[in-house]
């Protein structure tokens, strides 16, 4: 199966009127979520990347919501801080978007050029998205799954309400911040991994984020299944919390091991049980789906993300339920780091919430 070209989902951005700026030849990552915002900057250097910057800041309660800005001067106002502290020059930024607003699809067709295959998309798209597609930005990767003895194609159909979009937008010009490419966190997650693994093997993505849970299988760099789920690793922490009557930073803690449970340690180990069950039950569908449809392609490994992939045990947890080798990703892992600038504990700690932005980060400006 041929591999997906990048970039993978990319709304045309130019009909903003965005300048065009030579001097920076990668997109400056910022992922939004629900919980804090994670930035990274990258450089080409040969083969490799180098780290130029990171930082997370964390974001005020209810400010975004299923992907949706709620609050955007609060965001503006923590992205502003958080670029200015980590003196980041580069204006050209990538974000990715998830939750309720948008939708992947994937549709088999028969093989057609690239003519012909745009405009079926745009004649028949109706069918194939449940919104007004006045109201939605569209766009569509061609998966050329297609054989000598099938003349089928898949086809990723993504579809984001503009309101949703134009939101982001918005705000992030407001900080003299100039927005280049638009993704989906799937597929930021899907590109972190390429960028750092290569595309062998067919692999189980699970990024953990704190109010949501995204779920993507990659066979040869192609996405065969992606979705998100309204689950996160902020239900182990409030549960912990009211359990034992906490404030945030002492449930997290006791979330991802940095203390000893002591007593608390059977409790615990019920409501980690108690909520992870959710969790390995959408990825298990999600497996169950693969195997049923790609039988001769079994699945090689399982890799964690995001702030939920610290929870101390998960890892060892979700290997004994899904039977696959499971490993936390490091978005890191072929990029360049000056440890005198960088603490290398620091890198270390932060690297599972660092996926998506790496993946954004990773990706040449497309203007």
């Amino acid at each position: 199966m041929a591999p997906l070209s990048l970039p993978k989902f990319n709304f045309d951005l130019k009909k903003f009127s965005l300048p065009f700026m030579q001097q920076q030849n990668l997109t400056v990552g910022l992922d939004i979520g629900s919980h804090a915002v994670k930035v990274c900057e990258l450089l080409e250097s040969g083969k490799k990347m180098k780290l130029v910057s990171l930082g997370s800041a964390r974001l005020p309660a209810e400010a975004v919501e299923d992907g949706e800005l709620k609050d955007p001067d609060a965001v503006a106002a923590v992205i502003k801080s958080l670029f200015d502290n980590l003196q980041i020059k580069g204006k050209k930024v990538g974000i990715s978007i998830s939750g309720y607003s948008v939708i992947l699809k994937k549709i088999n067709l028969a093989v057609m050029n690239d003519k012909e295959l745009e405009e079926h998309i745009q004649s028949e798209a109706e069918q194939y998205i449940p919104f007004d597609l006045t109201d939605v930005y569209l766009d569509y990767q061609d998966l050329k799954t297609n054989t000598t003895e099938e003349e089928r194609t898949d086809v990723m159909l993504v579809a984001a309400k503009k309101e949703v979009v134009d939101s982001y937008l918005l705000m992030l010009r407001s900080i003299g911040l100039k927005p280049v490419l638009v993704d989906v966190d799937a597929f930021a997650l899907e590109n972190s991994y390429e960028t750092n693994y290569g595309q062998e093997g067919s692999i189980v993505l699970v990024d953990i984020g704190s109010s949501k849970m995204n779920i993507n299988i990659v066979a040869k760099g192609a996405s065969l299944f992606a979705r998100d789920v309204a689950l996160g690793s902020r239900q182990l922490t409030e549960q912990i919390q009211g359990k034992f009557d906490l404030d945030f930073e002492q449930a997290e803690s006791l979330k991802i091991g940095a203390v000893s449970p002591a007593e608390k340690q059977e409790d615990l180990e019920g409501i980690f049980i108690s909520t992870t069950t959710q969790w390995i039950m959408e990825i298990k569908k999600a497996i169950d789906f693969y195997n049923s449809n790609f039988p001769d392609t079994p699945l090689t490994k399982l890799l964690i993300s995001g702030g939920g992939a610290k929870v101390k045990g998960l890892d060892r947890y979700f290997s004994e339920e899904t039977g696959l080798p499971v490993e936390v990703l490091d978005p890191f892992l072929m990029t360049m780091a000056d440890t005198s600038k960088i603490d290398p504990e620091y890198l270390k700690t932060i690297a599972p919430e660092m996926a998506i932005s790496v993946g954004l980060a990773s990706r040449p400006c497309p203007f």
